[in-house]
């Protein structure tokens, strides 16, 4: 364990002198765990903006959607312009037939 040096503002020091008291720990201990629990705080935050910006890069399953939604109507329309053409449900891969001779 390293021994480090930090300036506290007086009232600062006071209320986590106070607050070790309490919790019947030394000064050093509640300052080990305020910062444990601080810098907790601060990697959720960046792994959730780095989260967040994965999504706005490319949003997984709304785009998915949106496409295999714009593939069926488009299918619909083609089918419905050409009555010989089949409608399939969406996500129905096509089988192709064989022609013997």
């Amino acid at each position: 364990m390293a021994t480090i040096q930090v300036v506290l503002d007086d009232s600062l020091l006071e209320l986590a002198d106070r607050f070790a008291k309490r919790q019947r720990i030394n000064r050093s201990a509640l300052i080990r765990e305020a910062l444990r629990a601080h810098l907790k705080k601060l990697r959720y935050a960046e792994l959730e903006n780095q989260e967040r910006a994965a999504y706005e890069q490319r949003p997984d399953d709304l785009n998915e959607v949106s496409r295999s939604e714009r593939v069926a109507d488009w299918r619909e329309i083609r089918a419905r312009r050409d009555s010989s053409l089949p409608v399939r449900p969406a996500g129905q891969i096509p089988t192709c037939s064989t022609v013997d001779s």
